[in-house]
């Protein structure tokens, strides 16, 4: 999942990216509207933390210029001001969830989740696939109710082929889906974390099939668990 911060309080920024990112986004940070309109036409994001009281262009135009682009891109807004007035303005410019500050970073996070779960078509909490069941709050795995040791790059790899179960994913959406602004992570790199993630699903029967010129997929699963049943033993 990736998030796009548009904040100008640049501890805040900072601190907001770092939870994210340890939690496994990817996350891009600007500092002023503008900055943000021009991201959010040439990227594609899975989530934006929106501060109102932003420098060149404030935030309720940089809302307003996203829905008028027809964009379904979930919305947090960020602000100072806590009325009453405030809050229905972003929300009738199409804003999906608000929090004025300060705020608990364990609720954000909260939020963050249940938005990017709603941004990818999950209604569910955890997801399952043959023997492997994925925790989206916890983002952890399981094997037949057994922890699956993860790296962070394998975390959001498998989330992202869970969410896309059955579907064509490129090297380069994968690439972009995974990295943030100047990061560096070539194609060659993420077949080495798929190979890597592939070895550890094996126990699991999810595969996740190469092909050729196309890109990867994990292969559907037709007698895929409901979402509120246990394991089998």
């Amino acid at each position: 999942m990736r998030i796009l911060i548009a904040e100008d309080d640049s501890i805040l920024a900072d601190g907001l990216s770092r939870s994210l990112r340890y939690d496994g986004y990817a996350v891009d940070v600007v500092n002023d509207g503008s900055s943000a309109d021009s991201a959010l036409q040439l990227q594609t994001f899975d989530l934006l933390i929106l501060d109102l009281d932003l420098p060149q262009l404030s935030g309720l135009s940089v809302l307003r210029q996203l829905r008028q682009r027809k964009s379904a891109l979930p919305v947090l807004i960020l602000t100072a001001s806590d009325t009453v007035e405030q809050r229905v303005k972003g929300l009738d410019l199409g804003a999906d969830d608000y929090m004025a500050k300060p705020f608990a970073l364990s609720e954000l996070e909260a939020r963050v989740r249940a938005l990017t779960r709603r941004s990818a078509g999950n209604s569910t909490t955890v997801l399952w696939h043959k023997r492997l069941s994925f925790d989206l709050n916890g983002r952890t795995a399981q094997i037949d109710g057994l922890p699956l040791e993860l790296s962070a790059r394998e975390t959001s790899l498998l989330e992202i082929f869970l969410s896309r179960a059955g579907r064509m994913i490129s090297k380069n959406q994968l690439v972009d889906l995974l990295c943030e602004w100047g990061e560096e992570v070539t194609t060659n790199a993420i077949e080495v974390y798929i190979y890597r993630l592939r070895k550890k699903l094996e126990p699991s029967g999810a595969r996740i099939v190469t092909v050729r010129g196309l890109g990867y997929c994990l292969e559907p699963d037709h007698h895929a668990e409901p979402a509120t049943s246990a394991p089998h033993a």
